[in-house]
């Protein structure tokens, strides 16, 4: 194997790399109102739903209350109640 291929190789092997690395980043905290839960994929959640999809590493503030309720499935809270979709 040349130099030229290594680095064809190299390259490609790099970019698989970021490929599967951004497949992981589709992960994120949804949050309606106050209640808030992880997502595991990107949802296209509906407009009437108010929800906000931040990144997984986000955090509140000091001065902010929200509180965590998961559940399996796909879906959001709304009122307290799970609804799915």
């Amino acid at each position: 194997m040349n130099t030229r291929s290594k680095f064809v190789v190299l390259a490609f092997s790099g970019l698989a790399v970021l490929g599967l690395s951004s497949v992981a980043a589709r992960a994120g905290i949804a949050c309606s109102g106050d209640t808030c839960w992880h997502t595991h994929e990107a949802y296209d959640y509906p407009p009437d739903a108010h929800i906000i999809v931040h990144p997984d590493t986000w955090r509140w503030g000091p001065s902010e209350h929200f509180v965590y309720k998961e559940h399996p499935g796909r879906g959001y809270w709304e009122g307290g109640e799970w609804r799915a979709f």
